[in-house]
């Protein structure tokens, strides 16, 4: 029995690196692509959500991209700057500021979004259609299951 957790947890040692080291070779994909159109990657990330989600509470803009609100805040002042969003607050809770994609951040976005989907298609070529439907159910299950274990990531 002992033989058989110590398998079963060097196994997912191993998946756990394997998975880190596909992370990190796919999220290249992504973050060269936002290097080379002038954006780290947060700030590409922050345009992103707003871009495919829409208008977002700006604290829930951190939680989707597990950043600190500090972080979020610095990155959307030098958007904000740059002129590409633009802080709206909330009509019914002061508490709340949305940000959203000004119509030059909407602009941008158009020009850029096809390039970083292609360059994220590009990084996913390895597998066939069948494979990211199978992959994308696996890791589902596998952040829901982690997610319930770990009292760190409970809201």
């Amino acid at each position: 029995m002992i033989q058989t957790k110590e398998c079963e947890a060097q196994l997912s040692l191993h998946l756990y690196r394997v998975f880190a080291k596909s992370f990190k070779s796919v999220s290249e994909h992504a973050f060269m692509g936002s290097k080379m159109e002038g954006f780290n990657p947060t700030a590409f990330a922050v345009l992103e959500v707003l871009y495919y989600k829409g208008t977002q509470p700006i604290q829930q803009i951190g939680s989707k991209l597990l950043l600190q609100s500090g972080n979020v805040t610095y990155v959307i002042d030098k958007l904000e700057e740059r002129g590409y969003i633009h802080r709206r607050p909330c009509p019914h809770d002061r508490r709340v500021i949305y940000a959203e994609l000004t119509p030059a951040g909407e602009e941008l976005m158009n020009t850029l979004y096809p390039k970083y989907t292609e360059r994220i298609h590009h990084a996913f070529s390895g597998l066939e259609d069948k494979e990211k439907d199978q992959l994308i159910d696996l890791l589902k299950k596998l952040g829901l299951q982690a997610e319930r274990l770990s009292p760190s990531m409970r809201k």
